[in-house]
């Protein structure tokens, strides 16, 4: 028998889950899919727009020599920033 995934509960009003339903169909999609594709969505924006970052003392001295090393030249990126965009041809 497969293990049951668990299960996320959200109380809604009246109002909201028929919202919920018109755009669930739309996406022709069932409520449930709809919710949790939305859902995940959400939660890796958030996730991806996390703007705190944690440097542990030990490794502080190394991230300050990376920070105030010199610039690398990448052949790469000097092309594309000699390119004219698209947008301006």
């Amino acid at each position: 028998m497969p293990e049951r995934s668990p299960m996320v509960s959200v109380r809604v009003s009246a109002s909201e889950r028929s919202l919920l339903e018109v755009a669930a169909k739309q996406a022709r999609t069932n409520l449930s899919d709809f919710v949790r594709r939305k859902a995940l969505e959400a939660a890796e924006m958030d996730v991806l727009e996390q703007r705190t970052v944690v440097i542990p003392s030990r490794s502080w001295e190394r991230f300050e020599d990376w920070v105030n090393a010199p610039a690398r030249d990448v052949a790469a990126l000097r092309k594309l920033a000699d390119t004219t965009p698209v947008w301006q041809d």
